[in-house]
């Protein structure tokens, strides 16, 4: 019987190779359906994410339901909306194949904070120089720099299905309002959403899951009229 079972076992490199096909497919998998680790390409994030942070985002949340606001999210970039040193990608082939399997920081793609969802009037500045949203001014603890909030005015409506986005470093972050003049208007489509930010891994001084907020909480869900 020993002899039997023994001759039925796969030599070890077949096995070895066998193991590596399976981790690669289970990899494969749970990029695409549960997590995948992304860098924070430049300064837009700032407090909250700083340049070549190693996050990790997952995509769980976004099974049943949409983006929310306050949400922090990874999307693909809608078009023109990143430069050549924040669009860089792997290098070499190892690195495309451990970017293929969800291993490797992918590029290519933005991470901004929802503060719109569709159907949702948000606006800025009102008195204080903070956001509106549906006509409910936003306390945000979060920015780099509140007064840098006003500099941008506007007052749009958010189509169905689209976000509109802002980096927390509103004065240096090239989000929604500075795409305005793009075909689309800076909203940005739900289904280019990767996922939502859920833990920084790298550096190991900083890594921990990555906060939500409250600060959206008392929005009302009916936009007040938009003056033309």
């Amino acid at each position: 019987m020993s002899e039997t079972v023994k001759k039925r076992q796969l030599p070890v490199w077949q096995e070895s190779i066998l193991l590596v096909v399976i981790a690669m497919v289970m990899a494969v998998v749970v990029k695409a359906f549960f997590l995948q680790a992304f860098y924070i390409p430049s300064e837009s994030m700032e407090p909250t994410m700083l340049v070549n942070d190693k996050i990790l985002v997952q995509k769980v949340s976004y099974w049943t339901g949409d983006p929310q606001r306050g949400d922090i999210v990874v999307f693909d970039d809608p078009g023109g909306w990143l430069d050549a040193s924040e669009d860089a990608k792997a290098s070499n082939p190892v690195q495309k194949a451990l970017e293929v399997v969800g291993l490797f920081p992918t590029g290519g793609h933005l991470i901004k904070r929802v503060v719109g969802v569709g159907g949702d009037r948000v606006a800025c500045c009102d008195e204080q120089g903070r956001l509106t949203v549906n006509g409910r001014s936003i306390d945000e603890p979060y920015l780099r720099d509140p007064a840098a909030n006003s500099e941008t005015r506007f007052d749009v409506i958010v189509p169905k299905d689209h976000l509109w986005v802002e980096g927390d470093n509103r004065g240096n972050s090239a989000d929604s309002r500075v795409h305005q003049g793009d075909p689309g208007g800076g909203f940005i489509p739900v289904d280019a959403v990767v996922g939502k930010a859920w833990v920084r891994v790298w550096p190991w001084k900083r890594m921990g899951f990555i906060r939500g907020t409250d600060a959206f909480a008392e929005v009302p869900d009916d936009p007040p009229a938009k003056r033309e």
